[in-house]
């Protein structure tokens, strides 16, 4: 008997199977979801250090385009040298050896920073931690002998508070054990993510040699599994991906290097303690978008308060410094640098900083933003493109003051000024009482 696939009874029986498989893979996720997890995290275990190549060869790219187009190939140009296939060779080499230079001594750059300046700030603060805690005890006392009543109302919750430590104390000590355990394990696990991050640096090295190869294989898949014009498409929109994500966070981080060096000078001029540290913070947390400066602004006024709690007015200038540093850098510096690049308001920016922060901590903060901006426009666009096939204006600033919208137009709850005639020409500028009454 010839098996034939356009056969009836073998098309009802492929999704019977297809209805049947469908129901158990769901019944196993509903109910052995912990199972799967856990299979997903092993998962990632083991691939964690491709991550990390495909992650760090995705961040140096454009260093390495830059490397090639602006200065290897007219180097070859220059010295007169044919373009070939050899000459494509070597200027990949030489390119990729370049960038990972660059990436090698930025790394130890910035380790050398903050054994040669970081770590001395530390030490310092330890070494003076019992100076710095009388001061904050004369302080304390000080203010206390000016408030009697408050006084009373400290000592009362500090021996509350003594009470309590001595009882979470008493449980600690035969966990000592334990906790040393858990220390010893995390360092391992630091360790493994350190190796795992050496692998996934030689294996990016590999993919940028070949980064066009694995972008045609991808062109190529989605053309065999699309249409032309709905693989174009999606060709487009990883493009646009790519432009918003490589934008933020490369405007970001050089937005985040400028205000790390003004808050060094800002903090240097007005004899701040510790003001390589204050300003590494500051700089760093600026990553973080909205929230970045606020957080790092809070651990720095403290440790300025802690050094000198007897002048308070230190902590405040460094306060104000901060809140003008962050406001410069929210409406000058960061739209010069960053431009267009997420197109989201504050609301959104702030939401996508909160769930994504929720999702995947600090990493979330900084990825969040244009992830979320990414969604955002294509939420945008399948939304206008709905609207332009029902002959509807795509501006949300058209939608604000309507009550209905029927074949007459559109009807105002509010009066306004005229709208343009951009791309509303069936929508009429007023609508008399009449008209709407006959239209009730």
């Amino acid at each position: 008997m010839k098996f034939k696939l356009n056969n009836r009874y073998v098309r009802w029986g492929i999704t019977a199977f297809l209805v049947i498989a469908a129901s158990i893979t769901f019944y196993y996720l509903i109910f052995h979801s912990s199972n799967i997890t856990d299979k997903i995290s092993a998962a990632m275990g083991i691939l964690l250090p491709v991550v990390f190549g495909l992650v760090t060869a995705y961040l140096l790219t454009p260093i390495l385009n830059f490397m090639e187009g602006r200065v290897l190939v007219p180097i070859c140009e220059k010295c007169g040298i044919k373009a070939t296939k050899q000459r494509k060779k070597a200027i990949r080499g030489i390119g990729i050896l370049v960038t990972a230079f660059l990436f090698v001594a930025l790394i130890y750059g910035l380790i050398s920073m903050l054994i040669s300046q970081i770590v001395p700030s530390v030490q310092g603060i330890i070494a003076n931690f019992d100076s710095y805690i009388s001061n904050v005890s004369q302080w304390i006392n000080q203010v206390l002998d000016d408030n009697p009543e408050f006084g009373d109302y400290v000592s009362r919750t500090l021996d509350k508070f003594s009470e309590q430590m001595e009882d979470w104390l008493n449980h600690m000590i035969p966990g000592t054990a334990t906790l040393i355990k858990t220390v010893s394990l995390s360092f391992i696990n630091v360790l493994d993510v350190l190796w795992d991050f050496v692998i996934g640096f030689i294996i990016s090295i590999y993919v940028l040699a070949s980064k066009e190869h694995f972008a045609g294989q991808a062109k190529k898949l989605a053309y065999a599994m699309f249409e032309k014009e709905t693989a174009n498409k999606v060709i487009r929109n990883f493009r646009f991906t790519h432009r918003t994500f490589i934008g933020f966070l490369s405007g970001k981080l050089v937005d985040s290097l400028i205000i790390g060096i003004l808050c060094f000078i800002g903090t240097s001029l007005m004899k701040t303690p510790y003001a390589i540290l204050i300003s590494l913070i500051i700089g760093v947390t600026n990553i973080i978008p909205f929230f970045g400066p606020f957080l790092g602004a809070i651990p720095s006024a403290i440790l300025i308060f802690v050094v000198d709690p007897m002048h308070p007015l230190n902590c405040v200038y460094f306060a104000l410094f901060v809140l003008a540093l962050q406001q410069f850098d929210g409406n000058i510096l960061g739209p010069k640098i960053l431009g267009s690049s997420t197109g989201l308001t504050g609301f959104w920016v702030i939401f996508s900083i909160t769930f994504f922060g929720g999702l995947f901590g600090v990493v979330g903060m900084i990825v969040g933003v244009p992830i979320f901006a990414i969604f955002y426009a294509a939420v945008r666009a399948i939304v206008s493109a709905m609207l332009e096939n029902k002959d509807l204006p795509t501006e949300t600033a058209q939608y604000e003051n309507i009550d209905y919208i029927d074949k007459a137009g559109f009807h105002e709850t509010i009066p306004k000024a005229k709208r343009s005639h951009g791309n509303q020409k069936n929508i009429p500028e007023e609508t008399s009482d009449k008209e709407e009454d006959t239209t009730k």
